[in-house]
């Protein structure tokens, strides 16, 4: 690519990146996407609560999004890793794990998340597809079935408390001694809830659909779906290279118009909210391009 300087730059081109991609190249914003083309719902099979698209796949809805903004020629694409950034006098600079160097004077952040898998044989293969983290992107799809909740404490309670609106046949697996106070049980027992303290070894699946959960006592239970709450960490090391901050929860910090606490610099999709869906993505990255061309406007002006 010849162009270096550009008046946005976009690391992450998934549904957050796109969107604001679009407001931008509709205002006519030299813009760039820096994309590596690994979406963490790559797995999924289908993806489900977003209008004109429920039950597409992520990769399906993906490319409509691209084929759409490729007709502002005021976006480009590059394919490749953002591996470091830097302040410079007229915004700032990122490199590419190619050596390839961009500026702009405004900085966005879709870049997503990383969940961190647990050690437990078969859990990685089964994410996304019969393993999941969401009532409202899969709960209807999965609803009926019998149903573990692999989580300890307020999380699984959380948890349990939406999805037994889905399914009667609920147990959670807290994988140690369980985490509850007695209000919390009390509930629990109320709408039969069952809770196993036993530490997972292995989940048993075909092609990633989930069939027997084996725990280290040797014991196995049939499940046919589960829910998991698993840490995560940022996709992208450089906001925190830049100064953000990041929340409590390991977000970064942004406000409701998806600034973050650095000047010039946004963030916008799974990166920076506890909501994650492709809606919620979509809505926060076309806040985010709004925004942008705003400042850029009145700078300009």
């Amino acid at each position: 690519m010849d162009k270096k300087e550009f008046e946005v730059i976009i690391i992450g081109g998934s549904y957050a990146g796109i969107s604001t991609a679009m407001s931008l190249g509709r205002s006519l914003r030299d813009t760039l996407i820096i994309d590596a083309g690994k979406p963490c719902n790559r797995q999924t099979p289908h993806s489900h609560n977003f209008l004109t698209q429920d039950g597409s796949t992520p990769e399906e809805i993906s490319k409509i999004a691209k084929s759409q903004l490729s007709k502002y020629d005021r976006v480009k694409f590059y394919k490749g890793l953002a591996v470091s950034g830097k302040r410079i006098k007229k915004g700032f600079e990122i490199t590419t794990s190619k050596g390839d160097k961009f500026s702009a004077k405004k900085l966005v952040f879709a870049t997503g998340i990383k969940d961190i898998m647990p050690n437990i044989n078969g859990f990685s293969e089964c994410w996304g597809i019969s393993v999941v983290h969401c009532p409202y992107c899969h709960g209807y799809e999965i609803r009926n079935k019998k149903t573990a909740i692999i989580a300890n404490g307020e999380r699984a309670f959380h948890l349990a408390s939406l999805v037994n609106n889905l399914t009667k046949d609920i147990t959670i697996i807290t994988s140690g001694i369980k985490n509850f106070d007695e209000k919390q049980l009390e509930k629990l027992r109320r709408n039969h809830i069952k809770i196993v303290e036993k530490e997972i070894a292995t989940i048993e699946h075909k092609n990633g659909q989930l069939e027997n959960v084996v725990f280290k006592d040797g014991s196995k239970e049939n499940y046919e779906c589960a829910y998991a709450s698993v840490p995560f960490e940022q996709n992208s090391r450089i906001p925190e290279i830049l100064g953000c901050k990041f929340n409590e929860h390991g977000h970064i910090e942004v406000n409701p118009m998806q600034k973050t606490t650095e000047e010039g610099i946004f963030a916008c999709g799974d990166n920076s909210s506890l909501m994650r869906s492709v809606a919620i993505a979509v809505s926060s990255g076309n806040i985010s391009g709004a925004i942008i061309n705003n400042e850029l406007t009145q700078e300009g002006f």
